[in-house]
């Protein structure tokens, strides 16, 4: 009986493998094409989305994910790729504010003030892109950040009915940090997999139309 029980279990496993890689790949294939990592060859497009993660990590020492995600906006925009910046993440409390902090980090390297938006509800990639469709208007837009994130990030814009293309910020390889936020993909391209086919997930919040009034498609 309990040789019956290892051996329903280990298959239950290899099933649970199987899922979570094949919607790995799934998720990475929907993105084929619409990355970028030369800000020479991405195309224009009237803003880019910059998704949020924390400045700082551990004893104050600061997030390469952040720093590098900042400046590639920061490329983007002094190449006249872009000609507005929406930063979107967490501002859960009064303490922690992302898109805030973003946009000030964007203003000291030269970005002008009133060409950043900011969205205050990007608890989760899902709820970034949904909002910049749903809230701010965006239908053709360039998204910010490393390329693992990239991928879920466009597998759920198009789904969602946007045209997005993905312009790669640095990675930080070979490192814990780095290793971390691969096995936590994992599970968040499983659960972006299940928010867009199964549970129909809206974001936390939607909120008043607050259309960015800027050509999107400038090519």
């Amino acid at each position: 009986m309990i040789k019956k029980l290892w051996q329903s279990a280990f298959f239950l496993a290899i099933i649970f493998v199987i899922v979570v890689l094949f919607i790995d790949i799934y998720v990475s294939d929907s993105a084929k094409g619409r990355i970028y990592s030369s800000v020479n060859n991405v195309p224009k497009r009237g803003v880019a989305l910059v998704l949020g993660t924390a400045k700082y990590v551990r004893k104050g020492k600061i997030n390469y994910f952040y720093k590098y995600r900042i400046d590639a906006a920061t490329k983007l925009y002094k190449a006249g790729k872009v000609r507005a910046i929406l930063v979107s993440g967490d501002n859960a409390t009064k303490y922690y504010n992302e898109p805030a902090r973003m946009k000030r980090d964007l203003i000291q390297r030269g970005i002008p003030s009133d060409k950043i938006y900011m969205d205050f509800a990007g608890f989760r990639t899902l709820d970034s892109i949904l909002r910049a469709k749903e809230v701010f208007g965006l239908k053709k837009y360039i998204i910010v950040s490393q390329k693992f994130h990239l991928q879920r990030a466009l597998f759920i814009a198009q789904k969602s009915g946007a045209d997005a293309i993905g312009f790669v910020a640095k990675d930080v390889p070979r490192t814990v940090a780095a290793f971390k936020m691969r096995m936590r993909e994992y599970a968040a391209r499983v659960k972006a997999f299940l928010d867009i086919y199964i549970l129909h997930t809206t974001p936390k919040f939607f909120g008043k139309f607050e259309k960015i009034k800027i050509k999107e498609n400038i090519e």
